[in-house]
Parts: C-alpha cells; structure tokens; sequence
C-alpha cells in the first residue's frame, strides 16, 4: 500500500494552534498514522460526501478526505464532538 501525503486546511490548522499541547501531541500521532492506513479501524465514513471519513481522540474528531488516486489525505477539521457536524 503506498503511503499518502497529507496536507491540512488552513482552518483545520488554527483549529490545531488552539488547542492544548499535550492534546496536539495525541492528535498528531493518529494524523500521521493516516499516512500510512487512511482507513483505520474505528474510522467512520461520513454520510453526504463520498472522500470524507472521520476518527475519534477522545472527546475530538479528525475529519478529513481521502483521495486514492492521488495518494492524499487532507485534514479538514479537527473540533470538539459538540461542535464537529454544525
């Protein structure tokens, strides 16, 4: 399985500057897991988009796009649970 390349919405990214670095750190190790497996397990498809998936860190979800044929997943939020599917 090839690895992806993963880049990040300019909001999903203040969303990330915001939150607390202990916090940051748990997030971005199942980020950087994505690279490798897009779909891992207890990941869910997100209904109404055929390319957005979601993971769960706790309370936080990563939800984000996966395009195979180029090898990319785009982090598009990263939100506490209350907040995520406004």
């Amino acid at each position: 399985m090839p690895d992806y390349t993963i880049t990040f919405a300019r909001s999903a990214r203040k969303e990330l500057e915001e939150l607390d670095e202990k916090l940051v750190n748990r997030i971005f190790q199942k980020i950087e897991a994505l690279a490798t497996n897009p779909r891992p397990s207890g990941c869910r498809k997100l209904v109404g988009n055929k390319h957005l998936w979601r993971i769960r860190v706790g309370d936080y979800r990563i939800v984000y796009a996966v395009y195979d044929d180029k090898n990319l997943v785009d982090i598009v939020a990263v939100r506490h649970r209350k907040d995520v599917y406004k």
